[in-house]
């Protein structure tokens, strides 16, 4: 009994062990790992600023850790959730979770297990971001002098926690079955979205307030104490190659870290502990019954007829003659092909679903503003994106490719009906913005929105030919939706939801970005066929 703590520590640190340096080896890993270097010589070279008022601080080492530790908690919280969401899934898929089932591990230590490593994973990059902030001080020499205290202070008082209630999320996420898949990767972008607007109202000190997971307000109490403006406002944001708008610098010498102040930031390790215990409930341990999967959809969906003239031809009677097989002419049909991917992309959907694309249908197409009937069809966008992160991906998921690749000329043939099937949900889904431009006689804009139904299936298409899931449309459609048509910015509104978007160029753009990624779907085929 007494070795029992012991040795759960030890299975506890293998598991975690041996996931983590599974995950380093990724691509994934190594692609937002490098995004993270990046921003990091973005904030080196001036484009990503922390200002009060038209103020900022001079880069010492204060100043240099607490930008760089607001990096992870903003970008790092998004991007690192979805490398880290996938070991639970993984196990799944691998059959490596039955065989985990069958031992005396526990639920929960799991679970824990789970958390420990993604908070590694992420922890990981928040180190490589720190390590950066010495070198971006060197660099920028306005205060040489560094500060080991000072700037590491942030990163393991501010990141470090954030990324302990990010990796907890990621699980929690993975044993809810309705935010295990594409639905949770939507649905976390916005819950990612309020996380970081709640504390913003979180109370006049913001020191002590259970919503402050990133620490923003903390931050901000602390600089306006210090610089000498009378400005509230509080910016931290890229500048898009601008450089800064801060007319003049003051010395910030960091935020006071009392023990009380320790002990706050400190508690949301007890928060992520707190929400792996809450996903420890909701883990099914891999229990078949859970997944529901439909198994046999054929023989299901077969009738008694069916059933019965494939009995016939499967029996013989003895010393009878074989029958005589001709061969039927093969005659392609690209209308039957097309409405065979429809229905499989449609198949599931419940009443309502579309129900809500009528709804849709009718607010951008009865709305009296053209702002209103822009928000319309950003919404009537977003609604089918699990029905167009599938394209592409399906063949691999269901464990078809082959069946299908084997077939007749599936490059010019079932490659283009998939993406026809996807501008076709575009077409159906806005259709009320579409047929108010041409009914108000808007060339421009109906060529804008036609621009933006071919433009999204085609993205989708393409990330899911070359990456065999649905995730990276799913989290890039939704970082672009709501960044660009959204916000109604022109510059990145590929559906021509903005007012503004008809007397631009931005459509010719996107249009030719489709082009491109349309051509490289069909690479991508191509690469398959000959694997």
């Amino acid at each position: 009994m007494n070795g029992a703590p012991s040795g759960r520590s030890r299975v506890l640190y293998h598991m975690a062990r041996a996931d983590f340096l599974e995950r380093v080896r990724r691509y994934s890993f190594l692609v937002t790992l490098g995004m993270t270097m990046y921003l990091g010589y973005l904030a080196a070279t001036g484009k990503i600023v922390l200002q009060v008022g038209d103020m900022r601080g001079i880069y010492n080492s204060a100043w240099i850790g607490t930008l760089m530790s607001l990096v992870v908690t903003t970008f790092l919280s998004l991007a690192g959730f979805y490398v880290v969401k996938n070991t639970i899934e993984r196990d799944r898929e691998t059959r490596v979770g039955q065989i985990l089932a069958s031992t005396p591990i526990s639920k929960f230590l799991y679970v824990i297990g789970k958390c420990v490593s993604n908070f590694a994973v992420l922890a990981a990059m928040v180190t490589v971001l720190a390590v950066a902030g010495i070198a971006m001080q060197l660099v920028q020499r306005e205060d040489a002098h560094v500060q080991i205290g000072k700037l590491l202070a942030p990163f393991v008082l501010l990141a470090l926690p954030a990324m302990a209630v990010v990796a907890a999320i990621a699980v929690l996420f993975e044993t809810i079955p309705l935010l295990r898949g594409g639905f949770g990767n939507v649905a976390y972008f916005f819950v990612w979205i309020m996380g970081l607007a709640a504390p913003a109202g979180s109370g006049a000190e913001g020191r002590t307030s259970i919503f402050d997971w990133p620490g923003l307000n903390l931050v901000w109490h602390s600089m306006k104490a210090l610089a000498p403006t009378q400005s509230n406002n509080f910016s931290f944001s890229i500048t898009a190659g601008l450089g800064s708008a801060a007319s003049s610098s003051f010395l910030w010498t960091g935020i006071d870290w009392t023990p009380a102040l320790v002990l706050t930031r400190l508690a949301w390790f007890g928060v992520a502990l707190a929400i792996a215990c809450l996903a420890s409930l909701f883990f099914d341990r891999f229990n078949p019954a859970s997944l529901r999967r439909v198994r046999g959809s054929a023989l299901a969906g077969a009738d008694g007829d069916t059933l019965a003239n494939s009995a016939e031809v499967a029996t013989f009677r003895p010393g009878a003659a074989l029958p005589r097989w001709t061969a039927a002419p093969v005659r392609f049909r690209f209308g039957a092909m097309l409405g065979a991917e429809l229905r499989l992309m449609l198949k599931g959907q419940r009443w309502w679903w579309y129900a809500g694309v009528v709804l849709n249908l009718g607010l951008s197409l009865g709305l009296p503003s053209a702002e209103s009937r822009g928000i319309a069809l950003c919404v009537a966008w977003i609604w089918p994106i699990l029905l167009w992160s599938t394209m592409g991906v399906r063949e691999r998921r269901d464990g078809t490719s082959q069946l299908l690749f084997s077939s007749p000329h599936p490059l010019a043939r079932q490659l283009p009906a998939v993406w026809v099937a996807g501008f076709t949900v575009a077409l159906l889904t806005g259709g009320g913005f579409g047929l108010r431009l041409l009914l108000t006689g808007e060339i421009r804009g109906l060529f804008a929105w036609f621009v933006g139904a071919a433009f999204i299936p085609t993205l989708a298409l393409s990330l899911g030919v070359w990456s065999g899931t649905g995730k990276p449309f799913e989290i890039l459609y939704t970082l672009l939706w709501y960044v660009g048509p959204l916000h109604q910015i022109v510059q990145l509104d590929f559906m021509g939801s903005s007012p503004m978007t008809a007397a631009t160029r931005v459509p010719v753009f996107y249009l030719a970005a489709a082009g491109v990624f349309g051509a490289l779907a069909v690479a991508g085929r191509r690469r398959q066929l000959q694997s």
